[in-house]
């Protein structure tokens, strides 16, 4: 058996969002108030979004897998 090139694509996670809506909230108040400095209506909203980044959990880089590597060695044994 002859395999010319193994590799294995790794999944494509889902991208780490933790306060998204609280952001799109805030974005959308600005959009139809005008209300930039969050003085006014958009205060609220801002507020929101302040708490949930300064709560939302950071995100730690996981263990690559090393399956990759380990089918490139298996790959010149099956040559």
């Amino acid at each position: 058996m002859h395999i010319k090139k193994l590799k294995v694509r790794p999944r494509k996670d889902k991208p780490f969002t933790p306060c998204v809506e609280e952001l799109a909230l805030m974005l959308g108040c600005w959009a139809s108030s005008r209300d930039i400095n969050s003085i006014g209506l958009c205060a609220e909203h801002a507020e929101n979004l302040h708490k949930c980044m300064r709560t939302a959990p950071v995100k730690t880089r996981s263990h690559r897998p090393t399956i990759n590597y380990h089918l490139a060695r298996l790959g010149k044994n099956l040559k």
